[in-house]
């Protein structure tokens, strides 16, 4: 039967190594995900809009982002900004605009069909009581929308940070850059550290969900 050797665990491992790159993740998760909810929101206002001068540039956008795999917008980010602007911006800075850029062509989605999903005589009702488009936007749609997808928006947000581990390929010290570090100090290959804790990750951002 086979057996693993798991006595290199120790708190100078995850001090060391590890709690650096989960800070970073996590960091990254929430950021993305504030921006992206905030970014994405505004993109879902101008494809509702009706207006084509603001339909169309934001549903581009959107099923642009949407169909390009996330390495490659980490990487043209990475890459291209440098050159735009004539210098260097580091990885974590390159990572942090890449992810909430990209995730807010899918948060647009979410909120999109969030708003979609109040009933229209909620609008209505506010036109009655006087209000604007942006007043019976801001003050009765958002408020409903936003709670109808609160399930979705915990969804999105674990799948984010489980791609949060795509920085790796631009150098940024991630938690899987530093499971790599470990791995190669304790002698020990990366997949043995993480394999250990993915089927938790897992585990908890499902019970998450179903809650």
């Amino acid at each position: 039967m086979l057996s693993l050797d798991l006595n290199f665990y120790n708190w100078e491992l995850f001090t060391n190594y590890i709690v650096k790159g989960l800070i970073f993740s996590i960091q990254l998760t929430v950021i993305a995900t504030i921006g992206g909810i905030v970014a994405g929101t505004f993109l879902a206002l101008m494809r509702l809009s009706g207006r084509p001068a603001l339909v169309y540039p934001a549903t581009i956008y959107i099923n642009t982002m949407r169909s390009i795999p996330l390495v490659m917008v980490i990487l043209w980010f990475f890459l291209l900004i440098p050159m735009l602007i004539g210098k260097p911006i580091g990885a974590d800075l390159s990572a942090t605009i890449t992810f909430i850029a990209f995730e807010a062509a899918f948060f647009a989605e979410i909120v999109r069909a969030g708003i979609q999903s109040v009933p229209r005589g909620q609008t209505y009702a506010g036109e009655a009581l006087g209000m604007n488009y942006g007043q019976n936007m801001r003050l009765i749609v958002l408020p409903q929308a936003f709670r109808n997808m609160v399930p979705v928006f915990m969804t999105q947000t674990i799948i984010l940070f489980q791609d949060t581990s795509l920085v790796y390929a631009i150098g940024a010290y991630d938690l899987l850059k530093g499971f790599e570090i470990a791995g190669k100090n304790y002698g020990r290959p990366a997949i043995v550290l993480t394999c250990n804790l993915k089927p938790l990750q897992q585990v908890i951002g499902a019970n998450r969900v179903n809650q």
